[in-house]
C-alpha cells in the first residue's frame, strides 16, 4: 500500500489530501462545538472514513445524486456543499442548507442532488431505487450513489432494494461502509455472513470489496460500478472496509471495543497513509501538509462565524413546511 497508483501527479495527491483534510477539521471542531452546547440533537462524526466520501465523489458528476445517511457531513462536504450553510445547519439556524429545521442527521441540497441525510438505518436505500428508476425511465445517464453503513445490511429495506435495482437493472451503487460496529455490536455478533458484499450474490448483483482507507482503491472501485451502471448493466454494491475514530454518536460511551484497537485504526488512517505516500514519492513536503490544513482551519473557521453570526428562523414561520396552503375555491 506504500506506492501510489501510476500516473498519480503533485496536483491530484495533494488535491486528495485537501479535501480529507477539510472533512477532518470540520468533524473535530463539530466535536468542540458540540461539547460546548452550541450545536444540540444527535451528532454522528465521520473522522477515519474520510477516503470513501472523497474517493466516491471523484467519480460523479453533477446529473448523479447520492443519498446518504446520519453520518453524512463528509458525503456533503466532498460534494461540494458549503461549509457555511451546512454548519449553519447543525446550528438550526434558518441560513442552513435545510433551513435549520434538519440539523445534523439531515443534510439536503438540491443544488448538488444531495438527498440526505437520513435518520432511519437503511432508509436511503429505497430512495436510490426510486431514483434510479426515474433516471432509466428518463434515459438519462445519470447514477445513483447510496451510502450505508454494514448495520443496513440487517434491514429488509437492504434486501428489498437490491432484489428491485437487480430486477430492473437500474443505475444504483450501493455503497456500504462496513465500520465494524454499527451502532455498537460486532459485525460478527449480529450477522452471520460478515462480508457483506457477498450478500449481493443472492440477488445477481455485481460486488466487490475494497479498503476504505485508501482513497485510490475507493476512486477505482467507484470508477467500475459507474461505468457499469452507466452502459445499462444494472447496480453494483462496494463494500468500504474502513473504521471510524471516535464513537457511533455523541452519546456513545464506546464500551465495545478497546482503546488500543481504536489506536491502532488511527496509526492506519487515510490522512496519515495518504500524506505517507505522498511524501515518500517526493510529491508533497511537511510544509504542504501545514498549509493545506491551515487553510481547512481557515475555512472551518469562516464556517462557525456564518453559523454564529445567522438568524433564527422567526416564530411565525414555525408552520411552513407543515401544512399546505390551500386557496378557497
Amino acid at each position: 500500500m506504500n506506492e501510489l497508483p501510476a500516473g498519480i501527479t503533485r496536483e491530484r495527491g495533494l488535491h486528495l489530501l485537501t479535501e480529507m483534510l477539510r472533512i477532518r477539521q470540520f468533524e473535530g471542531r463539530c466535536a468542540e462545538l458540540y461539547s460546548a452546547g452550541r450545536i444540540r440533537g444527535f451528532l454522528h462524526l465521520y473522522d477515519g472514513e474520510e477516503a470513501v466520501a472523497v474517493g466516491v465523489m471523484q467519480v460523479l458528476g453533477k446529473g448523479d445524486s447520492i443519498v446518504s445517511t446520519y453520518r453524512e457531513h463528509g458525503h456533503a462536504i466532498a460534494r461540494g456543499i458549503a461549509m457555511g450553510p451546512l454548519m449553519a445547519e447543525l446550528y438550526g439556524k434558518r441560513t442552513g442548507c435545510s433551513g435549520g429545521r434538519g440539523g445534523s442527521m439531515h443534510i439536503f441540497d438540491a443544488a448538488t442532488r444531495f438527498y440526505g441525510g437520513n435518520a432511519i438505518v437503511g432508509g436511503g436505500l429505497p430512495l436510490a431505487v426510486g431514483i434510479g428508476l426515474a433516471e432509466k425511465m428518463r434515459g438519462g445517464r445519470g447514477v445513483a450513489a447510496c451510502f450505508f453503513g454494514e448495520g443496513a445490511a440487517a434491514e429488509g429495506e437492504f434486501h428489498e432494494s437490491l432484489n428491485l435495482a437487480a430486477l430492473w437493472k437500474l443505475p444504483v451503487l450501493f455503497l456500504c461502509e462496513n465500520n465494524l460496529y454499527a451502532m455498537g455490536t460486532a459485525l460478527a455478533r449480529s450477522e452471520s455472513q460478515t462480508d457483506i458484499h457477498a450478500k449481493a450474490a443472492a440477488y445477481g448483483v455485481r460486488a466487490v470489496a475494497v479498503d476504505g482507507m485508501d482513497v485510490f482503491a475507493v476512486e477505482a472501485a467507484t470508477h467500475g460500478a459507474a461505468d457499469f451502471a452507466r452502459a445499462g448493466k444494472g447496480p453494483t454494491l462496494i463494500e468500504f472496509r474502513t473504521y471510524r475514530f471516535r464513537a457511533h454518536s455523541m452519546f456513545d460511551a464506546q464500551l465495545y471495543r478497546d482503546k488500543a484497537e481504536v489506536e491502532e485504526w488511527r496509526r492506519h488512517g487515510p490522512v496519515i497513509s495518504l500524506t505517507t505516500r505522498l511524501k515518500a514519492a517526493g510529491l508533497m513536503t511537511e510544509d504542504d501538509f501545514q498549509r493545506i490544513q491551515g487553510e481547512a482551519d481557515a475555512e472551518v473557521k469562516a464556517a462557525v462565524d456564518f453559523a454564529e453570526q445567522s438568524e433564527w428562523e422567526p416564530v411565525e414561520d414555525l408552520t411552513r413546511h407543515v401544512y399546505a396552503e390551500v386557496s378557497a375555491p
